[in-house]
This record gives structure tokens, sequence and C-alpha cells, in this order.
């Protein structure tokens, strides 16, 4: 049996990796094995080129590293993988291999013909360590749409997708608030180190930075096996079914609501309500909730919550500001003053590499801050865009 005859045939037979059959490249490139013509060939190197630049070898270990299969979710849960799939694991791997070291001068050796093939490269990796490595630090790798993409959304159908072009903010970006920032890291530290951690508050004035903390310190955790999920108000009815799904998976979650307030009576009020106070599912170890709001109290109240209509408003009052107190830390980002402000602004232009005198960038800064009403971090990075487009 020549070598390309008994690749196909090895391909064919995967079954832990079946999925990668469906994969346009490994599905073109078995399609030429058994159909080699020069049109298979081209059809085969243009899905390569088209998927990263037409390098085989480093693909086929992406997809592989990548690839959400029974094997590494056995894995991932905690659950001893038995013997036979071992065995099936690597014998694939070896296969997936031999892909990966084709060479386009061995893969056109059945063709008869003498014109110009477009070339690819191959090889240069070594499949099974590089897997088994991810495999035995499945913690902080992970697998799947988790695997390569550090922030996700829910869609409308409740379906966790990522997002394609995440926020970039790094810690090195933001500027004072260093107490309240080191809170939140310590906390999620201690979510990856498998401690107990606390489902987290952000209250304050817009524009302070509560979001990009948090999506901040998700960048610089990434690495350590930590994903964020952001989740609508709207959404919150979903929170136990994403729950449920992440339950099982080796890495770290934030489940991340912004903007956060409700009015009476909201539906979705009552649903985080009792994901708060601890169901079975809401007591996941892999995942906490940090919430951002304008608001202190979160719930938007009307004067008439307060007095008139209600025999035992005192006991309506106490519901409606308890929301908050559910939450194991509650942080406060405080509106910042002169000082503080014109600090941001120098530390931004600083990083921008704007040149001017500081007197005068202080002075156009609070005077863009006095014409708007207000001082926040959003304000200070508003100003220096604006000097960066002049």
């Amino acid at each position: 049996m020549n070598t390309l005859n008994e690749l196909k045939i090895r391909l064919s037979t995967l079954t832990i990796f079946r999925a990668l059959l469906e994969d346009s490249v490994i599905a073109g490139l078995l399609y030429y094995l058994e159909n080699p013509t020069v049109s298979a060939y081209a059809g085969f190197t243009a899905a390569l080129y088209n998927a990263n630049g037409g390098n085989l070898g480093r693909y086929i270990q992406d997809i592989c590293e990548n690839n959400e299969n029974v094997y590494v979710r056995t894995v991932g849960c905690g659950e001893a993988v038995p013997d036979f799939m071992q065995n099936a694991l690597l014998e694939e791997l070896s296969a997936l291999q031999a892909a990966a070291d084709l060479s386009p001068e061995e893969l056109r050796k059945p063709l008869d013909y003498s014109g110009f093939l477009p070339e690819f490269l191959s090889g240069g990796i070594n499949l099974s360590e590089s897997f088994i490595h991810r495999v035995e630090n499945i913690g902080k790798y992970g697998y799947g749409i988790y695997a390569k993409n550090r922030m996700f959304y829910v869609d409308e159908q409740g379906a966790i997708l990522p997002v394609r072009n995440p926020d970039k903010t790094v810690l090195s970006d933001l500027v004072d608030y260093e107490r309240e920032r080191q809170i939140i890291i310590d906390n999620t530290k201690a979510l990856l180190s498998g401690k107990p951690a606390a489902n987290i508050l952000l209250t304050g004035d817009a524009g302070t930075g509560k979001s990009s903390t948090v999506k901040a310190v998700a960048n610089a955790l990434f690495n350590e096996g930590l994903r964020i999920i952001e989740v609508r108000k709207d959404q919150l009815r979903s929170i136990q079914k994403i729950l449920d799904e992440l339950s099982s998976n080796p890495l770290k979650f934030v489940l991340f609501i912004d903007d956060l307030s409700f009015l009476k009576d909201d539906d979705n009020f009552n649903a985080l309500k009792a994901v708060l106070e601890g169901s079975v599912t809401a007591k996941s170890k892999n995942v906490v909730i940090y919430a951002t709001s304008n608001r202190r109290h979160i719930i938007k109240e009307k004067f008439s919550d307060r007095e008139g209509d209600d025999i035992h408003r005192n006991d309506t009052v106490q519901e409606l500001v308890s929301l908050s107190e559910r939450f194991g830390i509650h942080i406060t980002f405080s509106k910042p003053g002169k000082d503080t402000f014109l600090h941001i602004v120098r530390h931004l232009a600083d990083e921008s590499g704007i040149v001017m005198p500081k007197d005068e960038l202080e002075l156009l800064a609070e005077r863009f801050a006095l014409e708007r009403g207000s001082r926040s971090a959003r304000l200070a990075r508003q100003f220096i865009d604006g000097l960066l487009s002049k």
C-alpha cells in the first residue's frame, strides 16, 4: 500500500477528531487523496491559503489544539480516560502528524503534470507533544471556542459566542483607582487558584472606569485560564442555563453585567436575585458575577415606592436595595477630583506622545471638563483623542 493511500485510510477512520473531517482544509486534502487530480490539488491549496496563508503543519496543530472532542471534555471535567480512548488518541495524532508533514512534492507524486502548481509549507511541529502539553494544562488553555477567544457574548438564542473584536484595554492603560482595581485582581486570582471568590458589584459615576477595569483584568489573566462572558440585563433569566453549561469546563469565567439597573417588579431583578442567593447551580466553583452600575442601589425607586401606597413600605424599600447587598464585594468608583483628573490627562498624554507644556495641557483639559460639567477618566480620554485628531 502506498503512503498516500494509507494516509487516506487513516484520516477517514478518525474518531476522536472526527469533526476535523468537516474542516475545509482537511476535507480538501482527503478529497485529493481520494481523487488525485490537478483541480483537487488546487482546491486543497486554495483552502489552506485562505485558512492561514499556506502552512499545513501549523494549521493542523492549531485545529487539533482547539478542537472540542470527547477526549478533552473527559479530561476537562476531571474524569479518567479509558485505555482504549487513550490508544485511539495516540493513533489519530500519529495520522494527523503524517498529514502535517506532507510536502508539496510528495503530495503531487500521483499527478502526471509538469506545469506550475502552488507550493505550501509543512512539517516543523510535534503534534503529540504540543497536544498532550495543552491537555495537561487544560485549566489554562481550555478547548473549543474558549481556547483562543477571551471575551464572549450571549446571542438571542442563548448561545455563547466569541467577540470577534474584543476590548483590548490592559491594566497599564488605567490610571488611579489602584486600591479598587487590586480588590478585583485579588478576587479573580482567588477564583483562578480554586479558592472561594465573591461576586462583585462595581458602582460609581459614569466614565470612572468600572467596565474598563473588569475587561482589563480579564485580558491580564487570559493566559491563567480566565474568560469573560457579557450578559445583557434582559438575558439574566438565562444565567442558570449558562452556569449549567460552564460547570464542567476546566476554565474560570466572569459573567459580566454592564450598567445594571432595574425598575420595581422587573422579572430580571428576581432572576438575578435568585442566582445571587445561591441556588445549587449558582454555587459553581469556576464562575463569578461582576456587575457595574451607575446607581448605588441598582433599583430605580419612585417616590411612591417610599410613601403612601404600601402599608409595609419599609419592607418594600428594603427589598429594593437588597440586591446590591447580595454581592460579596461592593466597590465604589468615585468621580475624580481636579487633581486626579489632571493626573489621568497627563498620563494619557504621555502614552499618546503628545508634546505640550504642562500648564497649557492642564488649562485646556480643565476647560474641556468645565464645559461638559464633569470630570472622569472617560472624559480625559475624549480630551486626549480630541488633541490627537487636530
